[in-house]
């Protein structure tokens, strides 16, 4: 195994870099939940009623943001072309009232409903502690994948597809 380390020494700095990739990966989803999502109800912004429970039977991405998150602005493209044929939750978290909310989504146009978490009280019952971060949940409401930090939408398309297995 040595002697391949030898011949080969940029193979020894890939799997560095992936060992490190890994284990950051790991540490940023270490309080996030796994398993049965946990429930919730909340008013979007347009006044309606979303709640968990209606999107059982099909897969569903929830997704936590915030109107300060630069990484969260440079995916919502990729959101919004997803929520165009698939159900998508978003949550934005600590980021003022449902009326600062608003004026975001509406200079931003930003596309799925979106449910105005205040207090950060659902993003800290989902273990979220930086944004943006994603849940991919099943047709049972079982969480599939999660996701810490941008997302393409090709990935998240993967994800969406896999859950419906």
């Amino acid at each position: 195994m040595l002697q391949i380390f030898r011949r080969r020494p940029w193979l020894r700095d890939v799997l560095i870099v992936v060992v490190a990739l890994v284990g950051i990966r790991a540490y940023q989803q270490r309080d996030l939940p796994n398993g049965p999502a946990p429930p919730f109800e909340g008013d979007l912004l347009d006044g309606s009623r979303a709640a968990l429970a209606v999107y059982r039977g099909e897969p569903l991405l929830v997704h936590f943001w915030a109107t300060w998150c630069g990484v969260c602005r440079m995916e919502q493209g990729s959101l919004d072309a997803i929520a165009a044929d698939r159900p998508v939750l978003s949550i934005a978290s600590r980021s003022g009232d449902a009326a600062a909310v608003s004026t975001y989504v509406t200079s931003h146009q930003v596309k799925p409903g979106v449910i105005v978490d205040s207090s950060g009280a659902l993003a800290e019952r989902y273990g979220v502690h930086a944004f943006p971060t994603t849940f991919v949940l099943d047709r049972n409401g079982d969480i599939r994948f999660r996701e810490v930090g941008y997302t393409t939408e090709l990935g998240l398309r993967a994800r969406l597809w896999l859950a419906g297995w």
